[in-house]
């Protein structure tokens, strides 16, 4: 995989976004453990899920166009300073559980994550230009932090508790603003500096460009049933599979240990194209969740999370580079706000549809209808995809003008 230049600003991108995600980590596994002890009540975790998702996912696009056109630094490092504050909240109110406060707090503190996550991804983007490789090199960290993160945090929640990993994710964050407090996203747009203008010109990109359109939508589709498994995941290892909080930690850390391979793999397999990573990336996917509805034990059920975690690696990358590549490099940072929208706002439809399975039925049901599901999708990108015009490490931004319907077909069709 070739790496980004190690540069001082690219270092502590990867540094700053690499402790972020082992933090995010230690707080989703805390509070997912925190709430469902309380509560008993996997539609509890789900509204959990929901409450991180759902609201920014409509105010990420706008607060990102609204950072890009501040001429003032440290905008970046005030967002992972809100995560700290709302995290740190949150720790010294799970003891009581009063769920309106937590989802609150799990709302703002969302928001800024989220928009954090889509401008740090568009720097290391135009810093490295090449598409791929950043995705790449992103990923790799995400995975790392994966495997890292839950495996601790199962071992922090059952020593000491749910406070003490979600004040190490508190300290996360703040590291992570001390670490990008130069860093300064803005971007020049001769007379568009209002929000609303950046939008206008995203949105007109994304309507010109039929190719981008067709992907982000296929994908919003496929994200509603992979989520679809998240909120049963903490029901499924604690109470199916009698696991407990040791168990769960150590079903996500082989996940991301299956992420960490496709990752590798769409780094390295520079003669694979994206949309062969796309479609064998969501049959792997699916074939992971229908692991976990047959799987008898922990150990099989691990096994069939790495799989799962492969399709993962592979099929996110792909998305993102395919889309990055389709994108201007100067709208980056509104296209990744976009796709952080979509990867919030269809989970949060996914959590739903997950809780409520598994609510009426039982976990294995609901890894059954998200397997299932996922499978079937991965033909919707063989009929509804092809490959991108090479595959090999296009430059970020490569396709940018908006192309009619035919000279696109001539080069990138969908």
């Amino acid at each position: 995989m070739r790496s980004l230049p190690q540069s001082p600003r690219v270092r502590r991108i990867l540094l700053a976004y690499t402790l972020n995600e082992v933090g995010t980590w230690l707080g989703y596994v805390a509070l997912s453990v925190a709430v469902y002890d309380a509560t008993g009540s996997g539609a509890a975790v789900a509204g959990l899920l929901v409450a991180s998702r759902l609201v920014p996912a409509l105010i990420v696009p706008a607060l990102v166009a609204r950072v890009e056109a501040s001429r003032r630094s440290g905008e970046l490092s005030v967002l992972y300073l809100v995560q700290a504050a709302c995290t740190a909240a949150l720790a010294a109110t799970i003891g009581d559980m009063w769920l309106p406060a937590v989802l609150l707090l799990v709302m703002i503190d969302g928001a800024a994550a989220l928009t954090a996550s889509a401008l740090l991804r568009a720097e290391a983007t135009r810093a490295q230009g090449s598409a791929r490789s950043a995705t790449a090199a992103l990923n790799f960290a995400y995975t790392a932090a994966l495997i890292v993160g839950p495996a601790l945090a199962g071992v922090l929640v059952g020593a000491w508790g749910a406070e003490v990993a979600l004040l190490i994710d508190a300290a996360s964050f703040v590291v992570a603003a001390a670490l990008l407090r130069t860093l300064h996203p803005h971007i020049e747009e001769a007379g568009r500096e209002s929000v609303r203008a950046r939008l206008a010109v995203a949105w007109s990109h994304l309507r010109g460009t039929p190719a981008l359109w067709r992907l982000l939508v296929v994908e919003a589709v496929a994200i509603v049933f992979f989520a679809a498994a998240e909120p049963v995941e903490v029901i499924y290892a604690k109470s199916t599979l009698a696991a407990g909080d040791w168990g769960f930690g150590l079903l996500l850390a082989t996940w991301g240990v299956g992420m960490a391979l496709g990752g590798v793999l769409f780094g390295a397999a520079r003669t694979l194209s994206l949309r062969s990573m796309l479609i064998s990336g969501t049959l792997a996917i699916g074939f992971g969740y229908l692991g976990f509805a047959a799987a008898p034990n922990l150990a099989l059920a691990c096994v069939a999370a790495v799989i799962g975690g492969i399709g993962t690696g592979m099929q996110w990358g792909a998305w993102l580079a395919a889309a990055q590549i389709l994108t201007p490099s100067a709208l980056h940072g509104r296209l990744m706000g976009a796709m952080q929208s979509i990867n919030s706002l269809c989970p949060a439809l996914g959590f739903a549809l997950g809780g409520a399975v598994a609510t009426l039925s039982s976990a294995r049901v609901a890894f059954v209808v998200a397997g299932g599901a996922s499978v079937m999708l991965a033909g919707v990108f063989v009929r509804g995809t092809t490959r991108l015009p090479a595959p090999t490490d296009a430059p970020a931004g490569e396709a940018l003008a908006p192309q009619t319907p035919a000279a696109e077909e001539a080069s990138v069709a969908l």
